[in-house]
């Protein structure tokens, strides 16, 4: 055999080391990038083959890494800050709006004109208003940071208490609600208390908005349906109802911030939320 075979014996025995040591190292820097993106860590990629290509790249993945990371510290940083000035706030507006709920309880018992006693229940409903509002905010600062703890928990049962606790709101808002909760138990491993502060925050909201028809629905593969009858709702307002501190404002209320919570907290644990509207009829379907 002439010396040209040779030669092309060993540059094609060659071509195929480097190929084959280059599609492991494209392996190994897919697994490395993808164990530094799920894991807290400062590491960067490295190479134990390289060329000029595999450099360049890895070098390009590391510079988005670091930059990724310094955004993330500075979204950490930025969200504590303003976790921590909403905590302030709230704090703040505690004291003197429980001193105005005082003024306005006393004013209650002097004798008034009706066009004053119609003033001050407007006054005291808006003070709640802004009370509740006051409670969103702190407990929106604190309860997403939190770990959660979680419990088998029977959803059909949380469900049940928490309808219970708005008896009186139905009550008053003249509602009827239309119940249909399956018979077969609904278990799940969840934190109780975040799961009855979405159910609870969903129906305090669709309350305030509903025109005589309400609908409950927990079905047996774990999706709850909160239905109610609007036609306050514009489509451009209902993309924006889980946004944090959007508000629909009509002569009288507002949804403040509760189901932006209330999204926050499914994501939290690890399920589906997601709104529809349709012939003014609102429906918000979760799935745990």
């Amino acid at each position: 055999m002439s010396i040209w075979f040779y030669l092309f014996l060993i540059t094609l025995i060659i071509l195929i080391i480097k190929i084959v040591l280059t599609k492991r190292e494209l392996k190994n820097i897919s697994k490395s990038l993808l164990k530094i993106i799920n894991s807290d860590t400062n590491s960067l990629i490295t190479l134990d083959y390289s060329n000029k290509d595999l450099k360049e790249l890895v070098s390009i993945l590391n510079k988005s890494l670091k930059e990724l990371r310094e955004l993330e510290l500075e979204y950490k940083n930025g969200n504590k800050e303003f976790k921590k000035i909403i905590t302030n706030i709230s704090h703040d507006l505690r004291t003197p709006l429980t001193a105005i709920k005082g003024y306005v309880d006393l004013l209650e018992n002097e004798k008034l004109t009706l066009k004053q006693i119609k003033y001050l229940k407007i006054i005291d409903s808006k003070v709640t208003d802004l009370t509740i509002l006051t409670s969103e905010l702190f407990d929106y600062s604190k309860v997403l940071d939190k770990e959660l703890k979680n419990d088998f928990i029977y959803l059909n049962d949380i469900l049940e208490d928490v309808i219970a606790s708005f008896y009186i709101s139905f009550k008053e808002y003249n509602l009827n609600p239309v119940i249909n909760i399956t018979n077969e138990k609904v278990g799940r491993y969840l934190n109780q208390n975040v799961v009855k502060r979405i159910f609870s925050n969903i129906i305090s909201n669709a309350i305030k908005y509903s025109e005589g028809e309400f609908k409950i629905k927990l079905s047996s593969n774990g999706v709850i349906e909160f239905s109610n009858k609007t036609s306050k709702l514009s489509n451009i307002e209902l993309e924006r109802l889980f946004d944090r501190y959007y508000t629909v404002i009509d002569n009288n209320e507002s949804n403040g911030i509760g189901l932006s919570i209330a999204k926050e907290l499914v994501d939290k644990c690890n399920g589906n939320i997601f709104l529809k509207y349709k012939n003014n009829v609102l429906t918000i379907r979760i799935s745990l």
